[in-house]
């Protein structure tokens, strides 16, 4: 029987980081796959491959609608949707193939199949032929994710009522997509079809889209796509989703408790996500779960069971990629005798429509909600010559600052490149900077890192420079 000092079931961010870190910490570890790729739902169904069709549909949108203005003239530009899907498969996989050379790097042994507890410390592993082995392992670190969540009345069929799986690998350009949910995935997947001539309806069951971040985002989102040409139907709770040939209707009550319907080519459900433990045979190792169906863990991470740790989408918190990375390397340390930290609060949320939106820290609904004295300060990115000059003028900054103290509680963006510079108010937030601190840092000119700088003026009471 093998034997490793840690072994990781599943591999993706959380759980491919989690045992490049234990390699390079010296333990003899393993890795668990069940899929033929490495990377989990992010590199294959999730992150990379939605950024990669985003980023297609970008262009196409700037060659269609903004190519003229400057001064570029071509003719009428076509979607090839086969292509796209073609070019978002090659990067996938040169992702997926980056990984597989981490792991011949750090000498990580990979298992393909399923893995699953015959007790707290063997793991066997059933690959796709029927045939299995198993292993041992003194350390186990459960990274196994979360896989789309649906409402119970509805059927996903894979072909006209889909997750955001089967939106990756879509074969036409629907003519009409109805999205169920406001939240990160719909939006990104239905800005995709948007630009590429679709037309995109929205139902979600709050009264505002991407609902877990700050109001002035959402406010500022909803109203920077409805000028792109999506449609919204807010306070809106879904009540069937039927399907007759190539048309699927949706049924709903509005606000006002009548019943509305919506008829599109293909309905996507992005209702959430659920924490996938299918197969792995927790009870055969006594690791427990939440009401939620969750793996239990403590604030190290670690599950009732002293060897077996989890990470990612399938314990708590956000359903981030970066979030099971900052848990993979954690873990890691921990066994290796270290201290490390994560400060949950300062984990960035981006959703990657056009103009990006990023948020880290307290909101100022969260704020209000916990009594807290805060002042607000922003800017709208308009403002900004380095904006005028791209031509992306929609969107703003916005920093929340403690009261008394000036201390960052809070950065709010919405604007080109937000997802990049999030990251200025995380390091800020991670030093407990102040508003003013940033006030009187030197953001280079032009840029719209500026819009940051300016926002902290306005923070700390001073007047901004260009407003």
């Amino acid at each position: 029987m093998s034997q490793f000092d840690v072994t990781v079931i599943g591999s993706g961010p959380g759980g491919y980081v989690a045992a490049i870190r234990a390699a390079q910490l010296g333990f003899k570890t393993a890795i668990i796959e069940k899929y033929s790729t490495l990377g989990g739902t992010c590199l294959n169904v999730g992150c990379i491959p939605s950024k990669a069709l985003l980023d297609s549909s970008e262009h196409f949108e700037n060659a269609k609608h903004n190519f003229a203005g400057h001064g570029i003239i071509i003719n009428e530009p076509q979607a090839d949707i086969a292509r796209m899907i073609e070019r978002k498969n090659e990067v996938v996989k040169q992702n997926t193939d980056g990984i597989n050379y981490l792991m011949n790097k750090n000498k990580i042994t990979v298992f393909e199949g399923l893995g699953s507890f015959e007790s707290a410390t063997q793991i066997k592993v059933t690959k796709n032929d029927g045939s299995s082995e198993t292993i041992e392992s003194k350390y186990t670190i459960i990274a196994t994710g979360s896989k789309p969540s649906s409402l119970p009345f509805i059927s996903i069929d894979k072909e006209r009522v889909i997750t955001s799986t089967e939106a990756l690998n879509l074969k036409e350009i629907p003519k009409h997509l109805v999205v169920i949910g406001g939240g990160v995935i719909g939006l990104e997947l239905g800005s995709v079809y948007l630009r590429l001539g679709a037309q995109v309806t929205v139902v979600e069951f709050m009264d505002k889209i991407i609902p877990g971040m700050d109001g002035a985002l959402s406010k500022e989102l909803t109203k920077v796509l409805k000028k792109q040409g999506m449609k919204f139907m807010l306070s809106t709770a879904v009540s069937a989703v039927e399907r007759n040939g190539d048309t699927v209707k949706v049924t709903a009550k509005d606000k006002k408790g009548e019943e509305v319907t919506v008829e599109g080519d293909y309905c996507l459900v992005s209702v959430g996500r659920r924490p996938y433990t299918d197969g792995l045979a927790l009870e055969k190792a006594g690791v427990e779960l939440d009401e939620r169906g969750r793996v239990k863990t403590n604030d190290h991470l670690q599950t009732n069971v002293a060897n077996i740790y989890a990470i990612g989408d399938v314990i708590k918190g956000a359903m981030l990629a970066h979030k099971a990375e900052e848990e993979g390397v954690l873990v890691a340390e921990i066994l290796a005798g270290q201290k490390p930290h994560i400060n949950y609060n300062l984990i960035p949320g981006v959703v990657y429509t056009w103009p990006e939106v990023a948020g880290v820290g307290k909101t100022e609904e969260q704020l209000k909600e916990e009594g807290v004295a805060y002042k607000v300060g922003s800017f709208p990115m308009r403002a900004l010559g380095r904006s005028r000059a791209s031509g992306d003028v929609d969107g703003l900054v916005k920093i929340i600052a403690d009261e008394k103290t000036d201390e960052v509680l809070g950065m709010h963006i919405i604007g080109a490149r937000a997802a990049d510079l999030i990251a200025e108010g995380v390091i800020a937030m991670e030093f407990r900077a102040s508003a003013e601190d940033i006030a009187r840092s030197s953001h280079a000119h032009p840029t719209y890192a500026e819009a940051i700088k300016e926002a902290a003026l306005d923070a700390t009471g001073k007047r901004p420079i260009h407003m």
